[in-house]
């Protein structure tokens, strides 16, 4: 598996809901994306193939495409892809402090994947949304295994309480344990959804 960094204006247009201020980014900020992207590759090419493995020894499951691409935009901080092999970046971070957050979209996408295998569940769109973030963060920030990837963050970077998703934070506090006890992640997954059917917000 590969993560490959390229510039896709259309496809980071057609996310943008002010199309005339990302028109306006995108002129003033071409030329240094382009390089920027190099220094991107740079980092994460040291990191790639330990990464993928990584994770999947972490989930159990194997990554659904061979290659993945990450977008580096003007506009957007991170978008991930539902399942999909492309997600979005924000060009204006350090090549090494944008590696944990791209980890962390390209595991929602690899997680929805797994869903796949929870069809039974029936579980909304929103509760895929939480469940992924979650398993997101945790994947990333409680595995020693995957911080040698970004030995630098901060403690409380580890495992966030300080992002946009309010909502997440109860939920997040009791999966930390839930995870931190898991024998495997199918399992974690499966007494998170028991956990999740209960919260309405998410349905």
């Amino acid at each position: 598996m590969r993560l490959k960094f390229i510039i896709d204006k259309k496809y980071d247009l057609d996310l943008a809901t002010e199309k005339k201020e990302a028109e306006e980014r995108y002129k003033r900020a071409v030329k240094f994306i382009r390089k920027t992207k190099i220094f991107y590759q740079k980092s994460w090419d040291e990191i790639n193939n330990d990464f993928f493995k990584t994770v999947e020894k972490i989930t159990g499951y194997s990554w659904k495409y061979k290659t993945y691409f990450c977008v580096l935009s003007p506009i957007h901080k991170g978008i991930s892809n539902w399942g999909g092999n492309k997600i979005i970046r924000s060009w204006r971070e350090n090549p090494y402090t944008m590696r944990k957050i791209t980890g962390h979209e390209l595991l929602i996408s690899h997680i929805f994947t797994i869903f796949e295998d929870f069809k039974k569940e029936n579980l909304s769109a929103k509760e895929k949304w939480a469940l992924a973030e979650i398993s997101a963060f945790a994947i990333t920030g409680l595995e020693k295994s995957m911080l040698r990837f970004w030995p630098w963050i901060d403690e409380e970077e580890k495992y966030p309480f300080n992002h946009r998703y309010h909502e997440l934070y109860g939920l997040q506090k009791i999966l930390r344990k839930r995870y931190e006890k898991k024998k495997g992640f199918k399992e974690f997954l499966r007494n998170s959804i028991r956990i999740l059917k209960k919260i309405k917000k998410f349905k």
